[in-house]
């Protein structure tokens, strides 16, 4: 035999071996198959799944159950597909049956527990028989289970099965470090890194091999600005937007009191100023929304309006006056406050008549003003009558177009706010239709670093030194670590702004219960029996202490990287990997903040600001 043949008769005897190990494997399960019917139902459940050949013997008996055939249950389990109201009747008969035997024997004790379960049965089956959900109706009792395990999802998740580095929105590993600074225990972290150093998306700081040393950091806003004549002296991290009503009273209390004792601001929200936010004595930054809560009052049409004289009388009690054009967690999207909703505290705070008899509304956008140079004049109104306190306003970047019109309105008016407070799309709220949190509005990351480059570009800033700005930037977002606050400061902001962190630091536990009434740490809730378990002389002194042990870690961060200040933090200084072996910095991802101090006068910078400077496209006509 030549060597082609060979090869081919080794090829057919490898073919052949399976199909003959094939074949006697199927007649050896059919052979099972047919011995075991009817003898064993274990192992004909075996048989039947567990091999193709039996099953397709067993598939042509008229007396196999379906449901031995049937796919697995893809929503409840098995035992409930099995009920019915039948079998809930039959167990109810049962139960009845076995109440009314136990009342001769002289057991007390069963007879009685086996009265209370069958007459519970009973009354929970038929509820479900005559209610309007499926499940429900089509098993009785049983059905509830399903229900009762959908209601409890997220405790389990958040318990035992979330890895500690899931953010959802904030990772246990993040919430345990903010509990722990709030406490003053040890936050350190033993044995190295659990991050993945190779992961895209991991981001570090360029450090220097000559350290220095750094006193305590403020940012002077307003003092660059003539026309202020009470500067602020804010601290690198500050609390953010919390309206009294969507917090609670001891909440914002431990908020202020904590506020007062770290030496940072309090942020009222727009829901006004409370007496918890006087009471507590921080410095108080002033929200004011569409509905001019605490600085307006109601026309004719029970549409709500500025009143200069209502904001003079209130404007003593704050530092800072920030006027909110959108939020990252609902850019563009009002509210409304039910009027049985409106308590006495609350109407007092918002300046409210009490009772009323109207809802109230905040409208997606200012009556104050509709247009760019409309609004630097409301700006230039609220400084006179505030005897020249820093005015600001905060948003969410939407249309770059839109920001970039401000800008110019800036430059023709001779007027510029002294502080810009920029939300990322991923901001929090007490409650928000999902499509406006999850897929409206810039995230902090893109929105801070465009308006620091339009900013430098139109002149208002300086990249390298931003102590000689005239325009602060404030960035509102997911400041909880040091490391969180100097990638801010890289990609433009001077100041953080942060609102979950603290709810951390009086006790949160991410139970997302925020939008119902029924927080139970008695943070987001009006509900009397919850929020008597906050206790705010406590908790005051940890949101003090959290506040304290971050930006002291953001000072050591900023001590490696070798800057003298906050003010000379780089983009370069924090680098991102962008894929595998590949690495960026944020001057090379994002690249408009390579534009150079007043450019964008001259028409030169980088394309992407250009575009979103040019006003003679068309764009933006409706609002210039």
């Amino acid at each position: 035999m030549n060597a082609s043949a060979l090869r081919m008769s080794m090829a057919s005897r490898r073919a052949f071996q399976p199909s003959v190990r094939g074949l006697l494997e199927r007649r050896t399960t059919s052979a099972f198959a047919a011995a075991t019917v009817g003898s064993s139902p274990v192992l004909n459940f075996y048989a039947a799944n567990n091999t193709g050949a039996a099953k397709s013997y067993f598939s042509t008996k008229k007396d196999f159950p379906d449901d031995m055939t049937r796919e697995p249950s893809q929503g409840l389990p098995d035992y409930l597909e099995h009920w019915n109201r039948d079998n809930f009747r039959k167990v109810g008969y049962g139960l009845a049956a076995a109440s009314a035997l136990s009342i001769p024997a002289g057991q007390i004790f069963l007879s009685t527990a086996l009265s209370a379960t069958t007459a519970g049965y009973w009354y929970l089956g038929l509820q479900d028989i005559g209610s309007k959900q499926s499940i429900r109706r089509n098993f009785p009792v049983l059905g509830r289970i399903r229900y009762i395990l959908e209601s409890i999802r997220p405790e389990i998740r958040q318990y035992f099965i979330e890895a500690d580095d899931d953010a959802l929105p904030f990772s246990r590993l993040d919430r345990a470090m903010v509990y722990r600074r709030a406490k003053d225990a040890n936050s350190s972290m033993p044995f190295g890194t659990k991050g993945d150093t190779n992961a895209v998306g991991y981001e570090w700081v360029n450090h220097s091999m000559y350290p220095t040393h750094l006193g305590e950091q403020r940012v002077m806003i307003g003092a660059n600005n003539a026309w202020c004549k009470q500067p602020y002296s804010s601290s690198l991290l500050n609390i953010s937007a919390m309206s009294y009503g969507a917090l609670s009273d001891k909440a914002i209390l431990a908020l202020s009191s904590g506020a007062k004792l770290g030496g940072f601001s309090h942020n009222t929200g727009e829901g006004g100023i409370s007496r918890f936010h006087k009471e507590g004595g921080a410095d108080i930054v002033w929200n004011i929304g569409t509905a001019y809560f605490g600085c307006g009052t109601f026309n004719d049409k029970g549409e709500r309006v500025f009143d200069p004289e209502v904001f003079k009388e209130n404007v003593q009690h704050v530092k800072m006056v920030e006027i909110k054009l959108s939020q990252g967690a609902k850019p563009a999207h009002g509210g409304m406050l039910p009027k049985e909703k409106i308590t006495p505290l609350i109407a007092e705070a918002r300046n409210l008549p009490y009772p009323t008899e109207l809802d109230c509304n905040s409208p997606p956008k200012h009556s104050a003003f509709s247009n760019p140079h409309e609004m630097c004049q409301f700006i230039a109104e609220l400084r006179e009558l505030s005897g020249g306190k820093p005015i600001g306003f905060k948003f969410c970047v939407g249309q770059p177009e839109e920001f970039t019109a401000l800008v110019h309105a800036f430059i023709e008016t001779g007027i510029h706010p002294d502080f810009i407070t920029v939300d990322g799309g991923e901001g929090g709220t007490g409650a928000a239709p999902p499509e406006f949190s999850n897929g409206i509005g810039t995230p902090l990351a893109e929105g801070l670093s465009f308006v620091h480059a339009v900013l430098v570009g139109a002149g208002f800033r300086d990249p390298h030194d931003k102590t000689k700005s005239k325009i602060v930037i404030i960035a509102s977002g997911k400041h909880l670590t040091g490391m969180s606050l100097f990638k801010s400061f890289a990609l433009g902001a001077d100041v953080a702004n942060a609102a979950r962190a603290f709810m951390f630091s009086l006790g949160c536990i991410q139970a997302l219960k925020c939008n119902t009434n029924i927080c139970p740490t008695g943070i987001a809730t009006q509900n009397p029996d919850l929020t008597w378990g906050l206790d705010p002389k406590s908790k005051q002194v940890r949101v003090a202490n959290f506040h304290k042990k971050t930006v002291e870690v953001a000072v050591e961060v900023m001590e490696a990287a070798g800057v003298n200040s906050w003010s000379e933090i780089h983009p370069y200084m924090v680098v991102k990997r962008v894929g595998a072996g590949q690495s960026k910095d944020y001057r090379e991802i994002y690249q408009h903040l390579q534009v150079k101090k007043g450019e964008l006068l001259e028409g030169k910078g980088p394309r992407r600001l250009l575009e979103a400077w040019d006003l003679d496209d068309g764009i933006i006509a409706r609002v210039v």
